[in-house]
């Protein structure tokens, strides 16, 4: 019998704060244990919470990126939480009214698109870290009450590997909305796996499993694998799978039940008596959905689609938001902006990397990262803001390439040089003498001299070796210094040889 996966996943996301959700701690990552904390966030005995009212907007923030509906009225319950991490021994959560529902999430898969629909992206706080030792274990309470946010989608995730592109497109969508840094390194994204398999072209669903506190995308990914092909083999050979718990052992590639599902009702949800009812205004929900942001997918889209990108430098100026807004900048000025993404792209931004790394010696770190690990002086790092030369100024220097006034490796002698000084691509042209020789008279006593030094390349060229041809036009750009047009240079070459 044939089975397949069935995965939902819930995705705990620590929300982009100064301070906590319910007091004034702070919201910061590798403080010494135990230092950012205060009565409200220990569950001390008569302390109220107070919501951060920054984690509300960036929840519904989260909704309208996620396409979610955002209901008018919505509260926070308890749920009962009996292990060490959580000092209340409750965390304040959202059950059965949350910030945003029903949505979607599109994303690239297997060279199409896929949509996976969104349950719900709900508030809630944080949990302390738990810490074990070889004879006891500690708990930091710093991370305890930090505003946390859990994305539920619904089982519509067939694969480890849609799993895996469906975090990564979670997370951009995330970065770019500002809503959350999404650094895995300090445990700000972390997923609860739930998984199960049935005879393929059923309905009905099998034992769901889950598989806690995946801190990593990949060992989602890897979990999974292992995981769906368990389940199949326990069906294969006539067992029966229960609903449970269960951990991912990432150094052996296993998971090892750790307990039986509990069920809502072992949670004991009841509304939070210290939390009034969230009911957003219409002004507040509109001040809110003025931060929405141009999503990954549909910038992507719409760079290939507005200035005719292959999908590789499309992604690239995804990824580099600066980079593809100073590009942007520049092609609604040019008529064929293709060349001009090559320039960002392969020239721009590599001189840019070369810049900061002679500048600090290293390849370039963010300043945060420099402070973190060396503790030296900090160097800045050097930005497009930093560039002498005018946006512009790479127009130029594609339209003189595309008209044939210089040719493709003078350009880069050029671009080197306007990168250093800010001097016009026109004008180095003239000083350096880089304009490109187009007279037929020219380039034909070049040719000839290159045929006549090169016997060998002339006899492989005759004899079927359409290879010796680039050669023999090398030698006419040496000859040239560079100056001869390559591809009248190519024709005269090969009108000589064949005549």
């Amino acid at each position: 019998m044939e089975y397949e996966a069935v995965i939902g996943l819930e995705t705990h996301v620590q929300l982009k704060t100064k301070s906590k959700m319910w007091c004034g701690c702070a919201n910061a990552f590798g403080s010494p244990p135990n230092t950012n904390v205060c009565p409200v966030c220990l569950g001390l005995p008569g302390v109220l919470p107070v919501p951060n009212e920054e984690a509300l907007r960036l929840t519904v923030l989260t909704g309208f990126l996620l396409n979610c509906e955002i209901p008018r009225f919505a509260k926070f319950d308890r749920k009962s939480y009996f292990y060490p991490d959580m000092p209340k021994n409750y965390q304040i959560t959202q059950y059965d009214k949350p910030s945003t529902a029903n949505g979607h999430v599109e994303f690239e898969f297997n060279g199409g698109r896929a949509c996976v629909r969104i349950t719900r992206a709900h508030l809630e706080e944080d949990v302390g870290k738990s810490t074990h030792f070889e004879r006891n274990s500690g708990v930091d309470f710093n991370r305890a009450g930090v505003p946390l946010m859990e994305i539920v989608s619904e089982p519509d995730l067939t694969s480890a590997d849609m799993a895996y592109e469906y975090l990564n497109a979670l997370k951009d969508i995330l970065v770019y909305g500002g809503v959350s840094d999404c650094d895995m390194e300090k445990g700000m994204v972390r997923c609860d796996v739930n998984v199960s398999v049935r005879p393929k072209g059923a309905k009905e669903l099998g034992a769901k499993i889950e598989i806690k506190n995946m801190n990593s995308f990949s060992g989602v990914r890897r979990a999974l694998e292992y995981e769906i092909s368990r389940q199949i083999e326990v069906l294969t050979k006539g067992g029966k799978l229960i609903q449970s718990t269960r951990r991912w052992d990432d150094v052996a590639g296993i998971t090892e039940e750790m307990r039986t599902k509990e069920d809502a009702h072992d949670y004991r949800y009841f509304p939070d008596p210290d939390l009034m009812p969230l009911a957003p205004t219409d002004a507040w929900l509109a001040e809110v959905k003025s931060r929405v942001v141009e999503l990954p997918l549909a910038r992507k889209q719409r760079f290939m689609r507005d200035y005719g990108l292959p999908a590789s430098d499309a992604q690239t100026f995804v990824w580099d938001v600066p980079l593809g807004n100073y590009f942007e900048g520049i092609a609604k000025k040019s008529k064929n902006p293709k060349p001009i993404a090559n320039w960002v792209i392969n020239n721009l931004r590599a001189k840019l990397a070369e810049a900061n790394e002679r500048r600090t010696g290293v390849a370039p770190v963010s300043i945060e990262e420099d402070k973190l690990e060396t503790g030296a002086t900090l160097v800045p790092q050097m930005t497009l803001a930093d560039l002498k030369f005018k946006p512009e100024a790479i127009v130029e220097l594609a339209g003189l390439v595309e008209n044939k006034t210089i040719s493709s490796s003078a350009a880069q002698q050029v671009f080197a040089e306007m990168f250093e000084t800010g001097k016009s691509p026109a004008a180095i042209v003239r000083e350096k003498g880089l304009a490109q020789v187009s007279d037929t008279g020219a380039i034909e006593k070049f040719c000839d001299e290159a045929i006549a030094a090169n016997p060998g390349p002339v006899a492989d060229f005759k004899a079927g070796k359409a290879a010796a041809l680039n050669f023999l036009k090398g030698q006419v750009m040496k000859l040239s210094k560079g100056k001869a047009n390559p591809a009248l240079a190519g024709e005269i070459l090969e009108r000589k040889l064949k005549g």
